[in-house]
């Protein structure tokens, strides 16, 4: 069994390493756990390893408002202060403070 602690945690905003956008963490799987169609969708030089957390974020970029699903390699935290401003965020977590999100309810 593989055992991996996740660094980020839920209702933390984060930002992609290579690609330009910020999400706020609602969910982490400690390791990869989406099919292998959208593994082989990652470009072969770019494929992060399976054995390392994911996460899954409710995401925005200057266009659009969606959910992704990231490797911990491929994400920094975002220490800009400014919200995320995905439409999902409320039914999930309460308003920004002190740089992060407080989840609405208790998780088991």
């Amino acid at each position: 069994m593989i055992r991996s602690r996740a660094k980020y945690h839920l209702g933390q905003v984060v930002r992609h390493k290579k690609h330009p956008f910020r999400g706020v963490v609602f969910d982490v799987d400690p390791q990869f756990s989406n099919t292998d169609e959208w593994y082989a969708s990652i470009p072969e030089d770019s494929r992060p390893s399976k054995e390392q957390p994911f996460y899954h974020l409710l995401a925005e970029n200057e266009q659009s408002y969606y959910v992704a699903y990231v490797s911990e390699q491929n994400l920094v935290a975002d220490y800009s202060g400014e919200p995320v401003d995905h439409p999902d965020i409320p039914d999930l977590f309460g308003p920004f403070e002190d740089g992060h999100y407080p989840l609405h309810f208790q998780l088991n």
